[in-house]
């Protein structure tokens, strides 16, 4: 195996023809022999370069609908044999089959094909065969060929051919050959994750996962560690599709706490009115909802204006003016919302540390979807928690009802309670978060901590007393024991919002009727850890 390998011959075979003309039109200028198949060959041949025909080579039509062209000895035995190898380089010349030094595939649009929603036949059709066997042959003998699966290393493959007068280096085929590999196994991932869904196969056997490289990052949670972001390739709408137009570029921990703020507004469609949540450390600091955007900013930055300092804030709506100035006035990191106008977008051109990511809209809260989560020696998989509740789905529990003002509040926690780390307690007033314990042992302590917030701000805000008192709170789990329920009360709070389920149910109902509170049971419970 030598460093320097000289390409003489390429086949070049890919569903998606851009670039296709130019590599070409390269390739043949430095003496290239091209081979293609079917659409590639029509394509290049009407560019008016001189291509040979793949059936040619094997002595076979294409056939069975193009399943059948490359799967031959004449291709494989070119992509295969080992140049240095006496007996390989003997076949080669006793059965007539010539060297292929470049191998250009990408593979059939399997993964466009679901996802524009095509029927079961038309998604097994677009499963290549040819395509990865191929790609696999040329990955495995990288000591002698090249295999170019993606668009993008075109350039590459043209700029490593000029600097080495037509030859690749082992370092750079050893490149391409990883980029092989991991495409033909995002490819089988795709298809096996659709089959198991075709299938209705909740956990398969076998579980494959791929990714796409977005970004290499100086470190992740902290600066001794690597981390790097993938896509999965879906389309909803988020903080890996979402557009960035001004700052540098996203921190591991930036990313982590906008797509927790993205997937919190999510819970507020912009027809119900302008909404605003502010995150710290993928905790909501405070969440609002308003007459306008500034107005939801505003209360939602008055529920922690301390949290949020350095926080990251995700709008349910185009940003405008007046709540980008708004949002100018504190130090921020990120801000996230479906769009934005000029005006706001030049106010936030002043602010050059201050990233701002347009998405496509808002994602759904009640799509179907799975995550992933590492755990020594594998990983865990389990369905989005994508549960939501209406009035009509919440049980009255005590004597006194909630009225009509504390149930819309009531829901509103609940909403937010379901983004808060476990332990959660949520205080929430006219459409407002006034008070958020997150991430505690003991749900008695998230809840003291929601109410020291909240005292906090009002002494802050010049209150009289803490916007806690007359509020309403939810509790993402059910309370074991009457305390918790008392320390809300104790706090304020009139109305609570929590799953029900406990042995000790009829205690914490005595407890509030005992306290005058109303009390709704959602029998759905929002863990988050």
């Amino acid at each position: 195996m030598t460093d320097l390998h000289p390409v003489r011959r390429a086949l070049l075979s890919v569903s998606d023809k851009t670039g296709l003309i130019d590599l070409g039109r390269a390739l043949a200028e430095r003496g290239v022999e091209l081979l293609s198949t079917g659409g590639s060959a029509k394509a290049l041949r009407e560019a008016g370069l001189d291509v040979r025909d793949v059936a040619d080579v094997t002595g076979f039509p294409e056939m069975m609908d193009g399943r059948v062209k490359t799967l031959h000895p004449a291709v494989h035995g070119g992509l295969l044999a080992l140049r240095d190898d006496e007996s390989h380089v003997a076949a080669m010349k006793d059965h007539g089959i010539g060297a292929i030094d470049l191998l250009v595939v990408n593979l059939y649009p399997f993964e466009a094909t679901v996802a524009a929603g095509a029927d079961y036949a038309t998604c097994v059709e677009n499963i290549d065969i040819g395509g990865p066997a191929m790609i696999r042959a040329a990955a495995k003998n990288h000591g002698f060929v090249n295999v170019v699966v993606d668009v993008e290393d075109y350039a590459p493959l043209l700029a490593e051919l000029e600097a080495h007068d037509g030859a690749t280096t082992l370092a750079f085929r050893q490149g391409l050959a990883q980029t092989a590999y991991a495409r033909t196994a995002a490819y089988d991932a795709a298809v096996s994750g659709w089959m198991a869904g075709a299938l209705n196969i909740e956990a398969p056997r076998r579980h494959a996962m791929a990714g796409r490289l977005v970004q290499t990052m100086r470190y992740g949670e902290n600066p001794h560690q690597g981390a790097a972001f993938y896509t999965d390739g879906s389309d909803r709408p988020g903080v890996a599709t979402a557009v960035q137009h001004q700052g540098k570029a996203l921190s591991y921990n930036n990313i982590n706490d906008t797509d927790a703020a993205f997937e919190l507004i999510s819970e507020f469609p912009a027809e119900d009115g302008a909404a605003c949540a502010i995150i710290k450390h993928a905790n909501p600091c405070g969440v609002a909802r308003g007459a306008t955007l500034l107005d939801a900013y505003r209360a939602a930055f008055d529920c922690d204006r301390t949290s949020a300092f350095g926080g990251i804030v995700a709008l349910n709506r185009p940003l405008d003016a007046e709540t980008a100035e708004a949002i100018s006035a504190v130090f921020t990191e990120v801000v996230v919302a479906p769009g934005a106008d000029d005006a706001a977008m030049s106010i936030f051109s002043k602010k050059k540390n201050l990233r701002l990511l347009t998405t496509s809209g808002l994602g759904d809260p009640a799509a179907a979807g799975r995550i992933v989560r590492q755990v020594s020696g594998g990983f865990l998989l389990q369905d989005r928690d994508n549960g939501r509740l209406a009035r009509a789905d919440l049980k009255v529990v005590t004597d006194r009802q909630p009225s009509d003002a504390e149930m819309a509040d009531l829901l509103f926690a609940w909403s937010v309670a379901k983004h808060v780390k476990s332990n959660a307690i949520v205080f929430a007033r006219d459409g407002a978060t006034v008070g958020v314990g997150a991430g505690q042992m003991s749900r008695v302590d998230s809840t003291r901590i929601a109410a020291r917030k909240a005292q906090d701000m009002a002494e802050v805000l010049g209150l009289d007393a803490p916007l806690t008192e007359g509020a309403v709170a939810a509790s993402d789990a059910f309370f074991p024991f009457p305390d918790g329920l008392l320390t809300l009360a104790e706090a304020g709070a009139r109305a609570v919002i929590q799953p029900g389920g406990s042995m000790r149910d009829d205690a914490v109902i005595a407890a509030a009727n005992e306290a005058g509170l109303a009390m709704v049971f959602t029998g759905m419970r929002h863990f988050r850890h």
